[in-house]
């Protein structure tokens, strides 16, 4: 067995991606005889599997033009710190997961240095420009898909896109198979789950909304409702009591929860998620849901110009091809519209069958579980890492 440790760079800028590359280092871990070691920049679940953490999500997780541009400084001056880090460190694979916007630019920095680079979870270049394709391919070795249609959309190049299967069909087995967890639903008749996004940004112009539409809802079915958020983080959840504290209409029976997002929507009976992640575990949950989201102005107008040929933003609606979640985005957002739309998940039991029928054929175009262990195997394969004897 060889003592020299493989040295990996791992990034991972928001909290999803942080869970992801948390299994994906277990995998690892498990393929690999040679001892390993992981430095870059992720969350709470990649610290925990041993990856020394040089930036954390709370502070990188940004989405939107304006969030972006107050936070450029701070950014540049990553991204010149993680160069330096290839440069000095020089790892044996620079290994992005998701964040494309600053982890592509950090694969290709790596690439031109003679470095190895391989992506997970594909760019979502179906939606935003399908122009960017040869692009990716040029500063990546391998890219590890987690939707069925992706490999095809590199077939014309030299790239070898491989799909994985999706990592979040693994975790909803798991958690499906674990005890319930117990949660503050204080035996209501109505559970409701509110998912306000993992960034700050989001929080702060979504939870209000949200909170809104819960009381709205709360006085329509005179009571019995009970809210549950989880929270991503512990700084999320902090700043998440704060806003709920200054937002005058919210719902009498509201709690929040430290993660277990996933145990929140198995058990709940409907439930109102920012679009992201959030909403394609909603449909592994089996959870009816209505999809919301408020951006900034500029953020919507740049949206609005770059997404083509795409009529939906929820990834369970793009997986399906229709709508298997209503979407209320900016305007359409209203407390009114949500507490409607939850409403009649909780009190039309058609409706509700109706929405667990399409949430069930969504599932099974994600296929079985194991993407963590597949991700692992192309990657041993690709860049000729020794596996353990017997895999």
């Amino acid at each position: 067995m060889s003592e020299t440790p493989l040295r990996i760079l791992l990034c991972a800028g928001e909290v999803s991606g942080d869970m992801h590359a948390a299994a994906l280092m277990r995998a690892l871990r498990a393929r690999l005889r040679q001892p390993l070691m992981f430095r870059g920049f992720g969350g709470d679940a990649m610290r925990a599997e041993g990856a020394e953490l040089l930036y954390h999500t709370d502070r990188v997780a940004l989405m939107g033009i304006t969030p972006v541009l107050m936070n450029l400084p701070f950014l540049l001056g990553m991204m010149r710190r993680l160069r330096r880090e290839i440069l000095e460190w020089k790892p044996d694979l620079v290994l992005t997961v998701d964040y494309p916007g600053m982890n592509l630019r950090l694969a290709a920095f790596a690439r031109a240095h003679g470095f190895k680079a391989a992506h997970y979870i594909c760019p979502q270049v179906w939606a935003w420009h399908r122009g960017r394709i040869p692009k990716v391919a040029r500063i990546l070795d391998l890219l590890l898909c987690v939707f069925p249609f992706e490999p095809e959309l590199f077939a014309s190049t030299p790239l070898k896109a491989v799909f994985v299967g999706h990592p979040l069909v693994e975790r909803a087995a798991e958690t499906r198979a674990a005890p319930r967890a117990a949660l503050p639903w204080q035996e209501a008749a109505h559970r409701v789950a509110l998912l306000p996004g993992s960034r700050s940004g989001e929080i702060t112009r979504i939870l209000p909304r949200l909170l809104a539409a819960a009381a709205r809802l709360e006085r329509d079915l005179g009571g019995g409702c009970a809210f549950v958020i989880p929270a991503p983080t512990a700084a999320m959840r902090a700043l998440g009591e704060r806003v709920a504290a200054e937002t005058a209409e919210r719902p009498q029976r509201l709690a929040f929860v430290d993660g277990q997002a996933r145990q929140v929507l198995l058990q709940a009976h409907a439930a109102a998620v920012a679009s992201g992640t959030a909403t394609l575990e909603a449909c592994l949950m089996r959870c009816p849901t209505v999809l919301v989201y408020a951006a900034s102005p500029l953020t919507a107008l740049v949206a609005r110009l770059l997404v083509k040929g795409v009529r939906h933003l929820g990834l369970a609606n793009i997986i399906a091809g229709r709508e298997v979640m209503p979407e209320l985005l900016q305007r359409d957002f209203t407390p009114e519209r949500v507490a409607g739309q939850l409403r009649r998940y909780l009190t039309d039991s058609a409706a509700r069958q109706a929405a667990l029928a399409d949430l069930d054929e969504t599932l099974a175009r994600l296929g079985a579980g194991g993407a963590s262990d597949r991700a692992a195997e192309e990657i041993a394969a690709t860049f000729g890492f020794i596996p353990r004897s017997g895999l």
